[in-house]
Formats: C-alpha cells, sequence, structure tokens
C-alpha cells in the first residue's frame, strides 16, 4: 500500500494537538481528521475516533500492524515538519489545505 498524498489541513499553535491532516491511499481511498499531537518531548500521530457512550473513545480506522503504523507516523509527522518549515521560512502565519506528497 502506497501513501499517495498527505495533506496538513490545518495548523494549532497552542496545546499538544499541532496539526490535522488528510492521507490518501494507493489513490483510492482518503482518511482524514488524523492529528498531529506533540506531549512528552516527542511526536506522534492519533487515528479519527468516536467517543462510546461510556466516555471512552474508539478508532474509527487504524493500521493494522506495528510497521505499517510506524510508516504512516513517520510520513505524516515529516510532512507535518516540512510545511511548517515551509510556512516559517515564508513567513506565514498559519495555513489551511498544505499539501506534501
Amino acid at each position: 500500500m502506497q501513501l499517495t498524498d498527505i495533506r496538513i489541513r490545518k495548523f494549532f499553535d497552542e496545546g499538544p494537538m499541532k496539526a490535522i491532516a488528510s492521507v490518501t491511499f494507493d489513490d483510492c481511498l482518503a482518511v482524514h481528521d488524523i492529528k498531529v499531537i506533540y506531549a512528552r518531548d516527542k511526536y506522534f500521530i492519533v487515528m479519527p475516533s468516536r467517543k462510546n457512550p461510556d466516555g471512552t473513545y474508539r478508532d474509527i480506522v487504524h493500521p493494522i500492524n506495528s510497521g505499517f503504523r510506524a510508516e504512516l507516523e513517520e510520513a505524516v509527522i515529516d510532512a507535518y515538519h516540512v510545511q511548517l518549515v515551509s510556512m516559517q521560512h515564508d513567513g506565514e502565519a498559519y495555513a489551511d489545505d498544505a499539501v506534501i506528497v
């Protein structure tokens, strides 16, 4: 499975959530609302989820194995950093719908 598109949809400068991304797989399937989080001195992603009636959260979609999870996480975080540096270099504030492939 190939990651064919990564879009950083929104950036945040306050709090642990730093961005929201969408990822396209094999030009056939898009997954939206992947969160980029910075906490405890590291970046990681949180997959889209919904709140259950008992207050717990359940992922709507998620990687099945740790190898693919690591690949996905690295690609999304790299895309986040590339776009962040680009925006800082260009002197922009925060942009929506930034595209990284």
